[in-house]
């Protein structure tokens, strides 16, 4: 750290020390070293305008704004979020985003709530909405700007704002109709209910009722929709959260073969991406969460139970792990049953329709991620966790009232 900190040092810190910015011990020691020096963030522009450039080079790389916002509270703080969201609504408000932005980027922005115009200041209008002390602003930017540079090259899955045309040409609305708006608003108000409520018993009953309706329109779907064509095979991504990221990949990715969507993550940023027909993924993203509020629900009750023999990470990670796997077969058995009674019902063969739907997929990932390959967890697992979560598992409603599982 040179004794003078003038304006060139700062400028080249902005532009080229973002490589080290990521440590936090770095980034604290270099916040605390420029307040000694009397220097102010953000006084000129300098730093907001700094975080615009990295963030436009992040979009460029194939990133979206919920990614950005994932991977703020991931690899830098929970307290950088406000500011990378200010920062992607100025971003927003001066490309016209909008009136210009493909339908799914708007949509994430209208979540993040990024389309209210803010000040142009971003930095300084966040460091005295948040009240946070010098020290503090300079080192949650400093960390942001490092994760905003360091972010890698990922699969473009939307344009980014570089490609974005005069007007947003508004997707149609593809299949579906009211009575699947109506289904899909009562399974997420079912949803809402259970996280909202404070009573074990009460979130059982809404989750099993939400998974019950989720599985009945998922397999109606389906079956009516009959051959995928390849421009609808659509993507998205699913972002998930600290802790044990790999085991909560894993349940996502039972939950996405049994609905016969593809999935392919990136094991360092905790992002995955899912592949398939809209009315599936929509069905993966739902029973996904349900079924993430009933294995927290399974695993506070094993805990209660289970001995101390081994450590309380080891043990939720297998838990998790046993519960993923078994909550897929019951799920793969669940649809096959479901395919064959729906094939009787209506006296048809189901099997070329499904078949072509996958080829449609598998095509769409093979285009999409040429360079994927097949993984799998060679980790050793805590035995008692395994079969706790396997067991809990077992009472898991995946929506089927027709028969019990086996």
């Amino acid at each position: 750290m040179p004794d003078v900190i003038d304006d060139a040092w700062l400028a080249d810190l902005l532009r080229n020390g973002a490589f080290q910015l990521t440590d936090a011990g770095i980034a604290a020691e270099t916040a605390a070293a420029l307040v000694q020096h009397g220097i102010h963030l953000d006084a000129d522009g300098s730093v907001t305008r700094t975080l615009l450039d990295a963030l436009d080079e992040t979009w460029e790389r194939g990133w979206q704004p919920a990614d950005v916002a994932h991977t703020a509270r991931r690899k830098a703080t929970a307290g950088s979020v406000p500011l990378a969201v200010a920062l992607i609504a100025e971003h927003a408000r001066r490309t016209s985003a909008a009136e210009r932005a493909p339908d799914p980027w708007v949509d994430q922005l209208r979540e993040l709530g990024a389309l209210e115009a803010g000040e142009a200041s971003v930095v300084g209008a966040w460091q005295r909405a948040e009240r946070r002390a010098p020290v503090d602003a300079w080192r949650i930017a400093l960390q942001l700007l490092g994760v905003l540079r360091c972010t890698p090259r990922i699969e473009l899955l939307v344009p980014p704002p570089s490609r974005w045309g005069g007007t947003r040409r508004c997707t149609p609305a593809r299949g579906g109709g009211p009575g699947e708006e109506r289904a899909l608003r009562v399974i997420r108000g079912l949803l809402a209910k259970a996280e909202a409520t404070e009573f074990a018993e009460e979130a059982e009953a809404f989750t099993a009722k939400a998974q019950e309706l989720m599985t009945r329109h998922a397999v109606d779907a389906a079956v009516l929709q009959g051959d995928l064509p390849a421009g609808e095979v659509e993507t998205r991504r699913v972002h998930v959260a600290d802790p044990y990221v790999r085991a909560k990949v894993q349940l996502l990715g039972s939950v996405a073969e049994a609905n016969d969507v593809r999935l392919v993550w990136y094991q360092t940023l905790g992002i995955a991406t899912i592949v398939g027909g809209r009315v599936d993924l929509d069905a993966v993203e739902l029973l996904f969460t349900s079924l993430l509020l009933q294995v927290a629900q399974g695993l506070a009750a094993a805990e209660r139970t289970a001995g101390r023999g081994s450590s309380q990470r080891t043990f939720r990670r297998a838990f998790l792990l046993g519960y993923a796997h078994r909550v897929g077969e019951r799920l793969q058995d669940a649809r096959r049953r479901a395919t064959a009674e729906a094939a009787a019902e209506r006296q048809v063969d189901l099997l070329p329709v499904l078949r072509s739907r996958r080829e449609a997929v598998d095509a769409a990932v093979a285009q999409l991620f040429p360079r994927v390959r097949a993984g799998r967890s060679r980790a050793s697992v805590d035995a008692g966790g395994w079969y706790a979560g396997r067991s809990a598992a077992e009472h898991a409603d995946v929506g089927s009232r027709r028969s019990p599982l086996t």
